[in-house]
């Protein structure tokens, strides 16, 4: 029988057990049996058992498990680094104890000794922050109690940006838990280090272009919106909304995305169309994706009002979208296009000062380029290594 809530209360039960009694002791083991035998029972009805933590939510597979709202324990796996878990095979009751040594390990921030992890046999178990590189009980190795290092690829969260492009354009619709243990998982890799860092994709093909573009505009905008002092909740906010804005371009044809030179004003208009049709995407898909739609729409206006889509009475933009689009053009003309070779950072710097005041709030872009010039952020440059089996298009100018 598959009861997810109970097998987490179980487990839960088990490692606090673990911490009171010795091995062998009859109190302990009776914990174990308890909740193997309800993980037993998740393997028999699941393929592969996962669990995810995010805030107050407790996900098993896609779906949220009402019982477990605010559930302690998801705070206490959440703080060791432990944001999902998934059981990639039927693990034997020897297998089941040792992940359980391993996790209570994470949780007590101790390391185990490198001759017993030399012992310790393949567990089938991915356990730590979501989306994140790495780490995993199958290696044999004892997750470190940081597990985002500045030696990560994001090459998993670069596949879920694709496989969330892939499901917005067969069914429609942004799946929301994914998109925010994305953002979860790029915060976790941001501050892995004693001071926040920054890292970006570079890109390797143009048909992976929106794809790290997407992450690193999350990137760059949670860590600006970080430096001039937003709520953790308002940096995960614009992290989605950084995520997402160039969600739009899933209905322009790869052809016109990837057009080397000028483009005609029937492709023009299809360009400038994606700010609406992103903020459609989104605003059908979840209501807490509102603040998400917003940016969308709007990341493409200028503080002078120019810009597209053009609005219909003067009104300022959110400051959600002011500050992506400084993120936005930043990340943009600093990457190679098919039309026009990156642009060095100090000359992407001067142009935003160039247009700060018009095109550009002037406060965020001069807090953006303190960030960026004074190492209060240590910027990092990845290579995503996986291989699109889907091609993402690149953008336009931005």
């Amino acid at each position: 029988m598959s009861d997810p809530a109970g097998f987490l209360n179980s487990f839960a039960q088990a490692l606090a057990i673990m911490t009171l009694y010795p091995e062998g002791h009859p109190s302990r083991e009776k914990a174990i049996d308890a909740a193997y035998q309800l993980l037993d029972g998740l393997s028999a009805t699941d393929v592969a058992p996962s669990f995810t933590f995010l805030d107050e939510e407790v996900v098993f597979g896609r779906d949220p498990l009402r019982e477990l709202k605010a559930w302690d324990w998801g705070h206490r796996l959440v703080e060791a680094g432990i944001q999902r878990l998934e059981f990639e095979r039927r693990l034997s009751r020897d297998e089941f104890e040792s992940f359980l040594q391993e996790v209570l390990a994470r949780l007590m921030v101790s390391a185990i000794d490198t001759t017993d992890r030399r012992q310790m046999r393949p567990l089938g178990v991915r356990f730590g922050a979501v989306g994140i590189q790495g780490q995993s009980a199958e290696q044999g190795a004892a997750p470190a109690p940081q597990l985002a290092t500045l030696n990560l690829t994001l090459s998993d969260e670069a596949e879920t940006m694709r496989w969330l492009q892939r499901e917005v354009r067969s069914g429609g619709t942004v799946p929301l838990i994914e998109a925010e243990a994305v953002v979860r998982s790029l915060s976790v890799a941001m501050h892995s280090e004693r001071r926040m860092v920054l890292p970006l994709l570079q890109l390797k093909e143009f048909d992976q272009y929106t794809t790290t573009h997407s992450l690193n505009v999350a990137v760059l905008a949670m860590g600006l919106a970080e430096h001039v002092g937003c709520s953790a909740a308002e940096v995960r906010a614009y992290g989605v909304a950084g995520l997402l804005h160039d969600i739009g371009k899933i209905r322009i044809p790869l052809e016109v995305l990837t057009k080397p030179g000028k483009l005609t004003p029937e492709e023009r208009e299809m360009m400038n169309q994606h700010p609406v049709d992103g903020a459609r995407i989104i605003l059908h898909s979840d209501e807490d994706l509102d603040l998400a739609a917003v940016v969308a729409y709007e990341h493409h206006i200028m503080l002078n009002g120019g810009g597209y889509p053009a609005l219909h009475y003067g009104r300022p933009c959110t400051l959600a979208s002011r500050l992506v689009h400084v993120c936005d053009v930043f990340d943009a003309l600093r990457t190679r296009r098919p039309y026009r070779e990156a642009w060095e950072s100090e000359r992407v710097t001067a142009y935003l000062i160039e247009r700060a005041g018009t095109e550009f709030d002037p406060h965020l872009v001069e807090a953006f380029i303190r960030m960026m010039r004074e190492g209060e952020a240590q910027v990092t440059v990845l290579r995503d290594e996986q291989s699109a089996l889907n091609a993402d298009a690149p953008d336009d100018a931005g």
